[in-house]
């Protein structure tokens, strides 16, 4: 206990010291804080399943796993919502020895369970990035190191190509070291099928955090990244505090295609036990064999995107992605998502360079391990003011 006490003090006593020893400010910080206003409206057909609940994250935007598969197709619904519309707040400032320091809090409407839409259509806030730089390290909430940005499509839906693309925003440590080498260190997470499979498990187990290596470039009109991952999966099968771990790993690469104005954007991932990273984790990462052990699961996927310019204020995207998972159903039985896909075309115009209406039309369908599928046809409105 004494020991312990000490180990405490004295890594409380560095922590201070050097929060002492940090440079004054040479100047006073400069705030700035921006953001847009956004109203969806759009019509779902469910071909082969019920309408999820008015509120469920599903008819908020397009999310992989939950399209409805193996029943009678529902009537068209339609949603309008402005939830979201987006916030940040940044702060930055130069330190006496030259150091640049600077911080973002980014907030939006989407996904919280909070709010109704019977009379107010009130929603709680919830918090999307929050960090801060420190010369070459990142403290905080942020895109995860492991996705590239830069290739995300213009689209009307929130994501647009979410089926085949690595896409996560965590909290991490992240030292750039210049040249376009970047690591970090981020939350880990597991997310588990059970044996003869059923709902998912999620679990905080791992004592290693996930390890990640990236380096981006560019070459002529082609700008890229090469980005793995390692990582400990874990989970406590038994409830005895004797966690099963294993260990999983990743690729993801991007690139982005200038054709004069316009542009093509595509990636690639692979991975054993990065269902986490994929897809929004409509596959899970491991499941747990009849010997209580964890097997990570193998996944793939890709996205494509092609933006044409029309004029100086209209354009067209079109996108397509998928992405897939080598389920082993001898342990996660056969009602697994085994696929999924979408594709989607829009148009967009913006009168001004911060007014953009939009207007897209998409098909999605997932299929599990059985064969069963279904499709989601939507179609989609979008008007936006940033500022």
């Amino acid at each position: 206990m004494l020991q312990n006490i000490l180990k405490k003090s004295l890594v409380a006593s560095a922590i201070i010291g050097s929060m002492t020893a940090l440079p004054a400010a040479a100047q006073d910080p400069e705030w700035d804080w921006g953001g847009y206003v956004k109203l969806d409206a759009f019509v779902s057909d469910y071909a082969d399943g019920q309408a999820p609940a008015s509120g469920y994250i599903g008819r908020q935007f397009y999310i992989p796993s939950v399209t409805p598969v193996g029943g009678i197709g529902d009537d068209p619904v339609t949603d309008i919502h402005a939830r979201q519309s987006r916030f940040f707040f940044t702060a930055s400032q130069e330190l006496e020895n030259g150091e640049k320091i600077s911080g973002r809090i980014e907030l939006d409407f989407l996904t919280v369970p909070v709010g109704d839409e019977r009379i107010t259509n009130s929603y709680a806030p919830r918090l999307r990035q929050a960090y801060f730089t420190y010369g070459n390290w990142l403290f905080g909430q942020a895109w995860s190191n492991f996705q590239d940005l830069s290739i995300l499509p213009e689209s009307v839906d929130f994501v647009g190509a979410t089926d085949g693309m690595a896409f996560m925003r965590q909290p991490q440590i992240r030292y750039t070291v210049g040249n376009g080498l970047s690591f970090s260190l981020e939350n880990p997470e597991t997310t588990v099928t059970p044996f003869g499979g059923g709902g998912r498990i999620t679990s905080s187990d791992s004592a290693m955090p996930d390890l990640v290596a990236k380096y981006a470039g560019k070459s002529g009109d082609v700008s890229y990244s090469v980005a793995g991952i390692v990582r400990q999966l874990a989970y406590d099968v038994a409830g005895d505090s004797d966690e099963e771990t294993e260990t999983g790993y990743g690729i993801n690469v991007a690139a982005k295609f200038m054709l004069g104005q316009n542009d093509v954007r595509a990636s690639a991932v692979y991975g054993s036990g990065l269902g986490r990273y994929m897809g929004l984790n409509t596959f899970n990462d491991a499941v747990i064999t009849a010997d209580g052990d964890l097997e990570a699961v193998d996944i793939a996927g890709f996205t494509l995107a092609y933006r044409h310019v029309w004029s100086d204020t209209t354009r067209s995207n079109i996108v397509f992605a998928r992405g897939w998972s080598d389920n082993d159903t001898a342990l996660s039985g056969v009602n697994g998502t085994e696929s999924t896909q979408r594709v989607a075309f829009n148009i967009m115009y913006s009168p001004t360079p911060r007014v953009t209406f939009g207007a897209e039309i998409s098909n999605a369908n997932r299929e599990l391990e059985n064969g069963t599928d279904g499709d989601l046809n939507r179609l989609h409105f979008m008007a936006m003011y940033s500022f």
